[in-house]
């Protein structure tokens, strides 16, 4: 089901109270990169929550300096890593071997914050992509990616399917009208499988797909 709000700003309060309510006792946030999650993260830095105990990773990561304005690492430092929530604990993807060794001993997450692009990928998971296959059927929780399938054209860093599976909830929030037809295509068409449908179609993880203009 597709959850619509009005517009993105009530999209991102409701974002936040699920994400809040999942972190209500501390554990992991997998968060995401990219233009949705910004104001999700400025609401949930505001939040009455037990930081000292929450740890806050990545869907995926670019292979760029940490400092880069394409950075997620750098969106999530800028925008949930301020006040209170800045005694978080962050586990950085720079490294695949070292980012799994690292992750593992926190899984599974408290909730999973996700984004969609408009060819249907999501983390760094790309349709038609050489890793594909392996990111969304392999036993490893963190893979290298070569070459992206949307801009930034860069290597990149991702958990995988069997990793991000390992949550309480996932939360897929997904902005414009281009995203929206792939939701409902999607829904509609079982033989349509972008690398979202993986989750979208999940029985075993709630998913809460949150959509607005």
């Amino acid at each position: 089901m597709i959850e619509t709000f009005a517009d993105r700003d009530s999209l991102a309060d409701a974002a936040a109270d699920f994400i809040a309510g999942r972190l209500a006792a501390g554990g992991l946030f997998v968060a995401t990169g990219g233009s949705t999650p910004g104001p999700v993260y400025d609401r949930l830095a505001r939040r009455d929550l037990p930081w000292a105990r929450i740890v806050v990773t990545l869907t995926d990561e670019r292979r760029v300096d940490p400092d880069a304005e394409e950075s997620n690492e750098r969106l999530v430092r800028e925008r949930l890593f301020v006040g209170p929530a800045a005694v978080a604990r962050f586990l950085p993807l720079r490294d695949p071997q070292a980012a799994e060794a690292l992750l593992g001993p926190h899984l599974p997450a408290a909730v999973t914050l996700m984004g969609m692009g408009p060819d249907g990928h999501v983390a760094s998971l790309f349709p038609g992509g050489a890793e594909l296959a392996e990111g969304l059927s392999g036993q490893g929780l963190v893979m290298p990616v070569a070459m992206s399938g949307q801009p930034p054209f860069v290597a990149r860093i991702t958990l995988t399917k069997r990793a991000l599976l390992q949550t309480g909830l996932i939360v897929l929030a997904v902005t414009g009208d281009d995203k929206r037809e792939v939701l409902e295509r999607i829904a509609a068409d079982p033989a349509y499988a972008p690398p979202a449908a993986a989750f979208l179609r999940l029985s075993e993880v709630p998913v809460r797909t949150l959509w607005a203009a």
